[in-house]
């Protein structure tokens, strides 16, 4: 099977998105607990997950123009790709109802509350009803960033296996460091009291390796808006570049010594002669 040269734009642009859905992700937790001005938050909320909807969506615009047979891997990465639009979108639908519950609350107006029946929400059942839905939206956007990672790889192996290769060869990574990349690409690694910190596994990654990555040019530190914690990391366009071209790419085969064959335990021991 000839091999031509693979663009990982799209797995690039997979991999913005889930940075972008943990950026969302922290932001919400954050407004979750503080909620002081429940309208702009709202609002601010209800505008970033139509965001998110829309990247998806531009992502399946750089699909289709991809010339490729449409195989039922390609087939099951556009739906998972549609689908974080449709949880983007669902998120952004809940948090506009809470905003208009809140709305009518605070004129006096009523409004539909179910079974056609009509009423004015008091304070305390809009703040409610927010509580409710923000819970949901938290819920809905929650695996958003592992999610886009696990297409972005699905979609490179798959055209891997149809003799694609990316056009460029990826950073050469020790173990650790390659499944560090790949943590910090699923939202997966914070630092506080300059000590990295892995929410996945519950454990603690060396500041070595997140230098040395920093040194390459391949992971950046953003101030990060969760409580108690003091920077996401984050992949560098660089880094999304060079996780995509790794994705499914053969690691060498680890060096065996070659050592002599064992004697079988029944042979005969042959004479010496005399």
């Amino acid at each position: 099977m000839s091999e031509s040269p693979l663009s990982v734009e799209l797995a690039e642009q997979l991999l913005a998105l889930a940075a972008d859905f943990t950026r969302f992700h922290d932001l919400h937790a954050r407004h979750a607990v503080n909620g002081s001005r429940p309208a702009k938050i709202l609002t601010a909320q209800a505008t970033r997950a139509q965001d998110l909807a829309n990247s998806a969506l531009n992502i399946v615009t750089t699909l289709n123009k991809e010339s490729m047979y449409r195989s039922p891997v390609i087939c099951a990465v556009y739906a998972r790709i549609r689908q974080l639009a449709h949880l983007a979108y669902d998120a952004a639908d809940h948090l506009i109802d809470a905003e208009d519950v809140l709305t009518h609350a605070q004129a006096g107006l009523p409004m539909e509350l179910g079974d056609g029946f009509l009423a004015v929400p008091s304070e305390q059942d809009a703040r409610q009803e927010i509580g409710r839905r923000f819970t949901l939206v938290s819920e809905l956007t929650a695996l958003g960033a592992s999610d886009a990672v696990a297409t972005a790889e699905q979609y490179v192996a798959e055209r891997r296996h149809c003799g694609c290769l990316p056009a460029h060869q990826p950073p050469a990574l020790s173990r650790t460091q390659s499944s560090t990349m790949l943590a910090v690409a699923r939202g997966e690694v914070t630092i506080s009291n300059g000590r990295p910190w892995n929410h996945r596994n519950l454990d603690n990654f060396s500041i070595s390796t997140i230098r040395a990555l920093e040194s390459r040019g391949l992971i950046t530190r953003e101030d990060c808006q969760l409580w108690a914690v003091d920077e996401r990391v984050h992949l560098s366009p660089a880094g999304r570049r060079g996780l995509s071209a790794s994705f499914a790419h053969p690691r060498p085969a680890a060096p065996t010594t070659t050592r002599p064959a064992l004697r079988p335990s029944g042979a005969a021991i042959p004479a010496r002669s005399r």
